[in-house]
């Protein structure tokens, strides 16, 4: 019989079994690429599950040395570059309304947390406000004897499996405060998540009843950005996720399933957060869809 560990934990080459192996929004594959590429990943159980989508292992890339743009997310990427093992090389971005830079290489080893919306905070000793558009490194984070005792655990670990577990461990053991949501939070979190383009902060905010300025204030600290820009960024990932398989987008019916008043106002919002056209970022996509090709 095989072990649960088995059956979560694959490798696969991503030219062909990303998409369905990888359950992650912003993550496609696309047939073009031929270089072998390692992928594995594992969704927790327990109660880190409500606040972590998947811990996850990439190792190579189809191209020695690629720079390459980062769109926006509202959530949080934790980063460790194993086959660095300096706590500078690893880190966590904070959620972004503006895209990031980043360079990939063929010999990186990336073992990385996924946070769901706002899944970060009870890991953090500061309001989560503060890293947003930022890069912290571990040292950072935790400070440098910390940092680099996880990092030095994890290169003991013989195994993908041994490595996901560890990083497990280590998120209950560096908690800062119990996990869970503000109550206000969990029900914000699940109108704005459904609907992005129609929740307003004012209407939850009375729902749960705070003031807005309140509400704001708890929102910014436990997600990392204010409810409305939260909500923008969402409705611009929904957007690119809607058209994950298309190569000829009808861009007026895409502004109105999404919740833009017009086509106008989309094409602004999309050239603010991603520096780009609707038109061009077609052009520009590469196998991760949260990522774009950068001139070189």
């Amino acid at each position: 019989m095989r072990s649960r560990l088995a059956d979560e934990i694959r490798p696969g080459n991503v030219t062909r079994s990303a998409g369905l192996r990888y359950p992650w929004p912003t993550v496609k594959a696309e047939a073009d690429i031929e270089s072998s590429v390692f992928f594995a990943h594992r969704k927790p159980e327990g109660p880190l599950s409500g606040f972590v989508q998947l811990f996850w292992y990439w190792s190579g890339h189809p191209r020695p040395f690629v720079r390459e743009r980062v769109l926006p997310m509202a959530t949080v990427e934790l980063v460790i570059r194993l086959e660095s093992g300096r706590t500078s090389d690893s880190g966590i971005a904070g959620p972004r309304s503006t895209p990031l830079i980043i360079e990939r290489h063929a010999t990186q080893q990336l073992l990385g947390i996924h946070f769901k919306a706002g899944g970060a905070f009870p890991f953090l000793g500061f309001p989560f406000g503060e890293i947003h558009n930022t890069w912290i490194t571990l040292a950072d984070l935790w400070g440098e004897r910390r940092a680099s005792q996880l990092l030095d655990r994890l290169n003991d670990a013989k195994t993908i499996g041994h490595k996901f577990a560890l990083l497990e461990r280590w998120l209950v053991w560096i908690a800062a405060q119990p996990l869970r949501h503000h109550d206000a939070i969990a029900f914000a979190l699940g109108e704005f998540e459904s609907a992005p383009g129609l929740r307003s902060s004012a209407r939850v905010a009375e729902k749960v009843n705070l003031s807005q300025r309140r509400f704001i204030d708890i929102f910014r600290n436990e997600v990392g950005m204010a409810p409305k820009l939260f909500c923008r960024v969402q409705r611009f990932q929904e957007a690119i996720e809607s058209i994950q398989h298309q190569q000829a987008v009808d861009w007026a019916d895409l502004a109105l399933s999404c919740g833009y008043t017009y086509q106008s106002h989309f094409i602004h919002e999309f050239r603010e957060f991603s520096g780009l056209r609707p038109s061009e970022y077609l052009g520009l996509r590469t196998e991760h869809l949260g990522h774009v090709k950068f001139p070189d």
